[in-house]
């Protein structure tokens, strides 16, 4: 049995916003270890930079969902 055309689409809406969440909290969660336990950062300056890179991967990803 064939599921209908829309109900596919949101399966693949969930998968594509799945993908982008699961980048960016990867990109936050390294950036963020990085910064605090590798190079000894503040926590203030950790989350900053965890921030910035969940940003620039949710892009990235989001793009790379699109084509």
């Amino acid at each position: 049995m064939r599921l209908p055309s829309q109900a596919n689409r949101g399966s693949e809406a969930v998968k594509k916003w799945g993908f982008v969440a699961m980048h960016t909290a990867l990109a936050a969660t390294f950036m963020f270890l990085l910064q605090r336990f590798m190079m000894n950062a503040t926590l203030e300056s950790s989350l900053l930079w965890a921030l910035t890179f969940a940003v620039c991967a949710a892009g990235l990803a989001y793009k790379q969902a699109n084509r």
